[in-house]
């Protein structure tokens, strides 16, 4: 029992899961991202919650993105989210973890036009230092369904977009790219999503004040 809970601890993305988003075919890819991908998910992101939540000092809610929606198209990234509501994450920001076929971005995300989106955007226009001042490889997504990313030196221009587009959207936080080797050590690569979310806690508490 004690090297099956060992193991378990140090379950993590492998090369196996970025080859997921090779295969094709919506339900080929859907059955490989639940054998190979939600697993981690649900162990990597539950222990992510947890301290998280220690931090926060509320409760925090661990999502997996099903894609039921999809009919025809596979998914080219998938992700989990962890917020403070039980029924859903879109509707705030929220801790997110997706994987794509050649990153694994860990990311504060406003997605899905939340109700509040505006008081959120005037909130980081207020206090944009708190991203001027995140580490210099941390990066900016406008869109949670492209894979590219910007530097934080696109912070004012990406910032406007997201205040003054109503369909815009905003991620900040870090990417692990797949060669990284740090994949070869979870106990190193779980340490580095930790301390990418606890960097980003004051961004967190200051969306949710």
């Amino acid at each position: 029992m004690k090297k099956k809970s060992k193991k378990g601890m140090q379950r993590m993305f492998t090369e196996q899961s970025f080859e997921v988003f090779e295969i094709a075919g919506l339900d080929e890819r859907m059955a490989a991202i639940r054998a190979s991908i939600q697993p981690v998910f649900q162990a990597v992101g539950e222990e992510i919650r947890v301290q998280l939540e220690e931090k926060v000092g509320q409760p925090l809610y661990l999502h997996i993105a099903q894609h039921r929606r999809r009919t025809v198209y596979p998914p080219e990234s998938t992700w989990l989210a962890i917020g403070t509501q039980k029924r859903g994450y879109k509707m705030e920001a929220h801790f997110q973890l997706a994987i794509w076929d050649d990153y694994v971005g860990l990311w504060l995300s406003i997605i899905d036009q939340p109700k509040v989106k505006d008081q959120l955007a005037q909130r980081l226009t207020d206090h944009k230092d708190l991203v001027q001042n995140l580490p210099k490889d941390f990066v900016l997504s406008p869109d949670h369904t492209q894979p590219t990313v910007y530097g934080l030196k696109e912070m004012d221009s990406l910032l406007e977009r997201f205040a003054t587009v109503k369909k815009s959207e905003l991620q900040i936080g870090r990417i692990i790219k797949r060669n990284d080797p740090i994949w070869q050590t979870p106990a190193k690569a779980k340490e580095t999503m930790l301390a990418t979310y606890q960097t980003l806690l004051p961004l967190f508490q200051l969306l949710h004040e």
